[in-house]
């Protein structure tokens, strides 16, 4: 039992660094993490006494 949960520990931490390398090398191969510019505009009606 306690070699499975070294086995994930280790899943683990190869799994946070392989997500921080893609963070920072994904927009070299492509990938883009910027949301969509767009100005949205909506009426508000308040209701106020």
């Amino acid at each position: 039992m306690g070699r499975l949960i070294k086995y994930l520990f280790y899943l683990l931490i190869l799994a946070a660094i392989g997500l921080v390398i893609y963070a920072y090398l994904g927009p070299w191969f492509g990938a883009d993490f910027a949301p969509p510019r767009a100005e949205i505009r909506q009426p508000v009606t308040l209701h106020a006494n």
